[in-house]
């Protein structure tokens, strides 16, 4: 079997040699370069054709943004930016220039923490190795195929009941992902939205207030006590798990911590469940691109309360991972390029 083939671009040289030998721990990789800046970096990476790039941001010479707009246009190739929490900000830059997921480091500084994503970063890669990056691609120049007239399936004629909230799920390639679905939905969404990406602690505050600053809607970093309304949307914090209640005159978020067991914070499981036994049927869960199965679970939830699911289709996904499994489980109503997802749950709502 032919080893994965990683260049490691960091200006740190205890950085690029830790990242090294962390990622050689798996017989299935093979760090094949590094280099101290993006110059060097782009140099080596249309030399050596590497499977997969970790990427630092703040570099001399050429920044990793710099870095990304070249690769990109010269050889798109899977990138995990491994940043800083103090340049939270600029990671969702990266996305957007076409990264395709990232890790933090436990600290800017030289520290022996470092060492601590490495189950992470080397899954990340093993799973980014095999990744196409036409998707990629095709989202950053606006390209986003759209799907063919489709008949109405059961679950789409007139209900008794309106949908309420919509609940979203995601992870690899999930925040442009989200990004573009939220600009495609109308300024008088009727909606409340709630959403759980996995991110680490430290960068969902970022990404909200970066969608709050883009979008006709109040987005926001949830905590407990938030009421879910219509025109808002709520993103579970990194590292914790967001689920709702029942209050007098509506419904809350009740935020909590991780334990030892989950391998998912926030947990899309755990949402949707929660989803399922506060809304019942007013309920639409939406699965966006992601690695793993996380989701898997709650999306039978919610159809059991005769909720309504979509799953974003494999011809835009970044990861099809989570919405592969959610059609696996035969739960879903509907498949759709991320394009067509605003205008289907538009429809919905409006029955």
């Amino acid at each position: 079997m032919e080893k994965t083939r990683v260049l490691v671009i960091d200006d740190s040289a205890y950085n690029r040699r830790a990242l090294a030998e962390m990622l050689e721990k798996s017989s299935g990789i093979e760090v094949v370069g590094t280099a101290p800046d993006g110059e060097q970096g782009l140099k080596k990476a249309l030399m050596l054709k590497p499977d997969v790039i970790t990427l630092d941001l703040e570099m001399p010479i050429m920044d990793g943004f710099t870095f990304l707009r070249l690769l990109m246009v010269k050889m798109p190739t899977p990138v995990i930016v491994i940043s800083a929490r103090d340049h939270d900000a600029n990671v969702f830059k990266a996305l957007e220039l076409g990264a395709v997921d990232f890790l933090s480091k436990p600290t800017a500084r030289i520290s022996k923490e470092l060492m601590n994503i490495e189950n992470n970063l080397i899954s990340k890669v093993e799973v980014l190795s095999n990744l196409s990056m036409d998707n990629v691609t095709k989202r950053m120049e606006g390209h986003v195929d759209t799907a063919p007239p489709q008949t109405d399936i059961k679950g789409e004629k007139k209900r008794k009941e309106k949908f309420e909230v919509m609940a979203i799920g995601s992870s690899t390639g999930g925040p442009p992902a989200l990004q573009s679905l939220f600009t495609s939905l109308p300024p008088e969404f009727p909606l409340s939205i709630v959403v759980s990406q996995h991110m680490p602690p430290g960068f969902t505050g970022a990404f909200s207030n970066r969608l709050d600053r883009l979008l006709p809607f109040d987005v926001s970093e949830a905590k407990s006590g938030d009421k879910v309304v219509k025109g808002r949307i709520l993103i579970a914090p990194g590292g914790h798990h967001m689920t709702f209640k029942k209050v007098k005159g509506g419904v809350e978020v009740e935020i909590s911590e991780r334990d030892g067991n989950d391998i998912y914070a926030p947990s899309v499981d755990k949402m949707f469940t929660s989803v399922a036994e506060i809304f019942e049927e007013r309920a639409i869960g939406v699965i966006l691109t992601g690695m793993g199965n996380d989701g898997k679970n709650g999306v039978k939830k919610i159809k059991r309360s005769k909720g309504y699911i979509i799953a974003e289709s494999e011809e835009t996904a970044i990861v099809y991972g989570m919405p592969r499994e959610a059609v696996n489980a035969g739960a879903v109503d509907k498949i759709l390029p991320l394009n067509d997802i605003g205008s289907q749950v538009c429809k919905l709502s409006d029955n």
